[in-house]
């Protein structure tokens, strides 16, 4: 493909991103969040990023599957725990999380 050509392409990709996102500022404003459309929608989109999560510490892919089972669940429920026991706080939950989920590999790597 000559340059004009992925310029062409570029340009094309940008305006089919751009469209969607005008459409949904657009159509934003008269959907009713208390509507049962858009609770089911948020309740697709929560399915879909527990699946991930799951997924992710039960079948992991790349470097992840090198570890074991035990620190990916275990620093699972650290997390969640630390999530819920300061009031929901994400930030503190991810960390302490990723922080047990380090120990553990810093601990088996030294033995």
């Amino acid at each position: 493909m000559d340059e004009i050509g992925l310029w062409l392409l570029l340009i094309l990709a940008i305006g089919a991103t751009y469209v969607w996102r005008g459409l949904g500022v657009v159509i934003s404003g008269r959907i009713n969040p208390e509507g049962e459309a858009f609770k089911v929608v948020s309740c697709i989109a929560y399915a879909l990023l527990a699946g991930l999560i799951s997924r992710m510490i039960v079948l992991p892919a790349g470097t992840l599957a090198e570890t074991p089972v035990f620190d990916r669940v275990f620093s699972t429920i650290v997390g969640v725990g630390v999530f819920f026991l300061f009031k929901r706080n994400v930030l503190l939950g991810t960390f302490s999380g990723v922080a047990v989920f380090f120990v553990l590999s810093v601990m088996r790597a030294g033995s």
